[in-house]
């Protein structure tokens, strides 16, 4: 006989939950605002298991960040730079090639490019650099450029981004990440980054490349100026998309990091932030399969007890990032794949090594 507790303050959510009934704005809000953390644990834990069973998935992957240099420069960003500027730098289509290649080499199955919106590279960059990383090793899947890059090559060309889309789909791409994504309220970005992307512009990218075949993951930040209900309408405005279109396949919440940028005197999101809404995300999303405790921005051990409030995705080896590190984030630049097994498996829990798609290519029992 199967034992369910009732958890307390939270009968209401976990009736809805029960019965499958979907959760709204003012049930978001409550399971973000609860007191009782291990309820909200066991519920989203709950979730995890009915939908996608024991297994968590890491991938063999690479991050290569081509270029800092932006003109945008986000307040919240610690990664951009002006062009000649001290620490500014941009690679050759020749030295990304290479780098990708050595990865390869290592066993990586995917490669993650993004970089700046840069003032002076042309379009025919970017095309050339798939094209040729995909002749290099067409082993591997290239997931690259965010939505704010895809804006501007639209701008650049004068064409639609379907059209940019298409052409890039064509030189090798695969995947599209989800960063850009920020907080979805206009308040918020109009002080955290006021020159970037809207809400509804980056909606409308993903919306187009889900059309067209080409699936994206889901970013939202938190930790910086966001309020409850900001965070919960970002959560409901992509379960609508996902409704509608079904191209999403993880969100990655990802935690704010003040150092070098303009809002140093933040203090970083606790780790109780970090597990909460990682938990409500499980719960408000029900028609994503996978949550991602990113260990980049989180850090292994917060990572790790994410995989008991909802989460089944540690990201992958990563090998170089340094978007976030440029912040002052205190993770190491990459994990084995050994450890992301033992992490894993320590937590009770079914290690799934899979490629950009989850199709699982090796799994490690505890």
């Amino acid at each position: 006989m199967e034992f369910t507790p009732v958890v307390a303050g939270l009968e209401n959510i976990q009736r809805k939950l029960t019965q499958n009934q979907r959760l709204d704005r003012q049930d978001g809000l409550e399971l973000l605002r609860t007191a009782n953390t291990l309820g909200l644990a066991y519920l989203a834990n709950e979730k995890r298991r009915q939908a996608v069973g024991n297994q968590v998935f890491f991938n063999n992957n690479a991050h290569i960040n081509y270029s800092n240099v932006c003109k945008v420069r986000c307040g919240f960003c610690a990664f951009g730079k002006d062009p000649g500027e001290k620490g500014s730098y941009t690679m050759t289509i020749d030295e990304v090639v290479n780098k990708a290649e050595y990865y390869a080499g290592l066993g990586a199955t995917e490669i993650h490019m993004v970089g700046g919106i840069h003032p002076e590279l042309p379009f025919s960059y970017y095309v050339e650099m798939l094209q040729k990383v995909k002749e290099r090793v067409p082993q591997v899947s290239l997931k690259a450029f965010t939505a704010a890059e895809y804006d501007y090559f639209a701008q650049l060309e004068g064409a639609p981004v379907s059209e940019i889309l298409k052409t890039l789909h064509q030189a090798g791409l695969s995947f599209i990440p989800g960063g850009g994504a920020e907080n979805f309220s206009q308040r918020v970005r109009d002080i955290i980054c006021p020159d970037k992307i809207s809400a509804q512009r980056w909606l409308e990218i993903h919306r187009t490349a889900h059309r067209l075949g080409i699936p994206t993951n889901a970013n939202m930040l938190y930790g910086i100026i966001e309020t409850d209900e900001e965070l919960i309408d970002h959560l409901l405005a992509l379960r609508n998309l996902q409704d509608e279109t079904g191209g999403f396949y993880a969100l990655i919440p990802t935690a704010f990091h003040p150092r070098h940028t303009k809002f140093e005197h933040i203090p970083q999101a606790s780790a109780l932030r970090t597990l909460k809404i990682i938990a409500v995300s499980r719960l408000v999303l029900d028609n994503f399969k996978y949550i991602k405790a990113y260990w980049v921005s989180a850090g292994l051990h917060i990572a790790q007890m994410a995989l008991s409030f909802g989460a089944n995705d540690l990201d992958g080896v990563v090998r170089e990032e340094k978007i976030y590190h440029t912040a002052g984030a205190g993770s190491p630049q990459m994990q084995s794949e050994l450890e992301l097994i033992r992490l894993i498996n320590e937590a009770g829990l079914v290690a799934a090594e899979r490629d950009t798609f989850y199709h699982v290519l090796k799994t490690y029992e505890p």
